[in-house]
């Protein structure tokens, strides 16, 4: 991603905008959920908002744009606030990679009603593309993969509140080794892919072929 920079600034500059967007909406997301789930830790550490800066970690964005991955800055709850920890966890956690969608899928209807309309103009239709299509790849990738069943990522607490209680604590003893697994998954190995890219890349083509036909990942993990 970073490589745009030099060869076309403006690309950059709508992944860029993309990469925020995504991370905003989707940290945004847990924040809301866990404050309707009676946990006011989001709201009292400034998190109830959509402002980029509540939700951005600088290593995390830098290493997204140096190597393709990276994080923002985890939305923190306390499970004694919640009613019933382990479902209501998994209920905040599937909220961020939720919001992803629905925010991809709106602005895909966006663009298919922008081609509809007779009268408009074919540069502003290609603008109006460029300046989405990023946006949109950025939500699918970043919804897909989080939801990889792995600590520290939102698929493991999800996992975790579906599972029967007895199975569920088996679960959670696994959480400490998440970042080493997590790891495991990304490092490239023969043929020069991450082995969860061959997890989640069809995962996520299947969700661009709806949002953005004929679009392809490419390669994003």
């Amino acid at each position: 991603m970073l490589d745009t920079l030099f060869n076309n600034p403006i690309i950059f500059l709508a992944w860029l905008v993309g990469l925020v967007a995504a991370i905003s909406i989707h940290e945004f997301s847990h924040a809301l959920v866990a404050d309707r789930l009676g946990d006011p830790t989001p709201r009292i550490q400034g998190r109830l908002t959509l402002n980029p800066m509540a939700h951005l970690d600088p290593v995390g964005t830098i290493m997204l744009l140096l190597v393709r991955f990276g994080w923002g800055k985890p939305v923190q709850f306390d499970p004694y606030n919640l009613r019933n920890p382990r479902r209501d966890a998994a209920l905040i956690s599937i909220a961020g990679p939720i919001s992803n969608l629905l925010l991809a899928a709106a602005l895909s209807l966006l663009l298919r009603l922008a081609f509809l309309i007779p009268a408009a103009s074919s540069p502003l239709l290609l603008v109006l593309y460029g300046l989405v299509q990023p946006i949109i790849y950025m939500n699918v990738i970043l919804a897909v993969f989080n939801l990889v069943p792995v600590h520290p990522l939102d698929g493991f607490k999800i996992v975790g509140g579906i599972l029967p209680e007895e199975y569920a604590r088996q679960w959670y003893e696994l959480e400490p080794y998440g970042m080493i697994f997590l790891l495991f998954l990304i490092f490239p190995f023969f043929g020069g892919v991450a082995p969860i890219g061959r997890i989640i890349y069809p995962i996520i083509n299947f969700f661009l072929s709806i949002f953005l036909p004929g679009a392809s990942t490419g390669g994003v993990v």
